[in-house]
């Protein structure tokens, strides 16, 4: 910390010091004044004069009075206030230990409310003054009396303007610091809402190559020692469904990356465009898919396009892993007003622990799809079909919050 910080912070940290320190300077400027006659026989002039030694114990009295003004404001106001009446009744010639209550007024309207520096500077301005001109020596309209009043005015004014800014400086510091949290807190959110994304993408890209994978390389097992040309082409499948998920790997991970990069993607996302290249990929591992569109050609947004082609992978990847394979699958896209609906049947039999089955042992699919969908603002229901199978049925608004963020539709 620098010489001059230091010099800044120091009377706030010893606020003590710093108010003994006005004290003696407020003394100092009182005996001075005590010295000084305006009551001259030369017009224009000072005159000089010497205190008694009441006025002068007076003075320091109310200046050591000054040292607790920041710990308790009104009674020094009070305690000033009652030594100066005592010096204006008793004093001739009169010490100024009026400058003791004016700084004791300043503190109370510097560190009280707008009403009580109202009601306490007109009293101490009414007290003073009136004592000063019923009282003293002087005329009524001495310079002396009407000085009372101007000082104890203007300290209570210049107390009141000092206490409201320190009220506006800290209510603009309040304001900056809770839209700093705000920011943070927005960008903590965006943060969490991305990561969440993303492992919903990397979860539905694995599980549904990984499943075709999988059933590819048994089937190839399988059939390897008696049909080796069968084998043959599981293991093209699953070269070609191993190539498409590290492709789609790539993709989602390229999000992370900046824009300017030159290895960012520049693939646009899945939608209903691939829905047929998506069947295939099932029809090649051995799950009959049955495909119905009554979306009348229409374009979507670029969300609901992606959300409704990962709803359709997630679960069919479902049937494929847990409905056996013997299952037939059914899907259908339709247009209905301003929602698109998303069905997926099956007839397979479910294991009534899997993960969608809902039972306890759900995995992350089921959870994946009900997020995308929610996160659109539209409705997922899944469960059982009466007499054996499964049903997966979304409900899409075309005109959600998220939606009409994205870019333009495309087809």
């Amino acid at each position: 910390m620098s010489t001059l910080q230091r010099t800044r912070t120091w009377p706030t940290a010893h606020p003590l010091a710093l108010d003994a320190a006005l004290a003696l300077g407020v003394l100092t400027c009182m005996l001075a004044g005590s010295f000084v006659d305006p009551h001259t026989e030369h017009p224009g002039k000072w005159g000089t004069r010497t205190p008694d030694a009441v006025g002068i114990t007076l003075m320091v009295l109310a200046a050591a009075t000054l040292v607790a003004r920041r710990r308790a404001p009104l009674p020094v106001l009070a305690a000033t206030s009652a030594l100066t009446l005592t010096e204006l009744v008793t004093g001739d010639p009169r010490a100024p230990v009026a400058m003791a209550a004016v700084i004791a007024l300043y503190t109370v309207a510097s560190t009280t409310d707008r009403p009580t520096t109202w009601r306490v500077g007109l009293l101490t301005m009414t007290v003073l003054t009136a004592t000063a001109m019923l009282v003293g020596p002087a005329p009524w309209y001495d310079q002396e009396n009407i000085g009372i009043f101007a000082w104890t005015g203007m300290a209570a004014t210049a107390g009141d303007a000092v206490r409201s800014r320190r009220a506006f400086v800290a209510a603009i510091r309040e304001r900056a610091e809770r839209a700093e949290r705000t920011r943070e807190e927005e960008a903590r959110r965006r943060v969490a809402e991305e990561r969440l994304r993303i492992a919903r993408d990397l979860h539905d890209v694995v599980a549904h190559h990984i499943a075709l994978v999988n059933v590819q390389a048994g089937v190839a097992a399988h059939v390897m020692d008696k049909r080796p040309d069968q084998a043959k082409e599981a293991l093209a499948h699953v070269r070609e469904a191993s190539r498409s998920a590290l492709g789609e790997l790539r993709a989602t991970v390229g999000l992370l990356r900046q824009s300017g990069d030159p290895e960012a993607p520049t693939e646009p996302a899945p939608g209903l465009t691939r829905l047929g290249e998506l069947v295939g990929t099932f029809h090649s591992a051995g799950l009959a898919v049955d495909v119905v569109r009554a979306d009348e050609g229409s374009t979507l947004p670029a969300a609901v396009d992606l959300a409704a082609y990962r709803v359709i992978q997630e679960a069919l990847t479902n049937v494929q892993k847990h409905a056996g394979t013997q299952a037939k699958a059914e899907v259908s896209v339709v247009r209905v007003g301003p929602n698109v609906e998303i069905t997926v049947l099956d007839d397979g039999a479910r294991n009534p622990g899997g993960p969608d089955s809902g039972g306890a042992g759900g995995g992350h699919g089921l959870l994946g799809m009900r997020e995308r969908v929610t996160a659109l603002g539209g409705t997922l229901t899944t469960g059982p079909r009466y007499g054996g199978g499964f049903r997966v049925h979304a409900i899409l608004p075309l005109t959600s919050r998220t939606a009409r963020a994205e870019e333009p539709a495309r087809p």
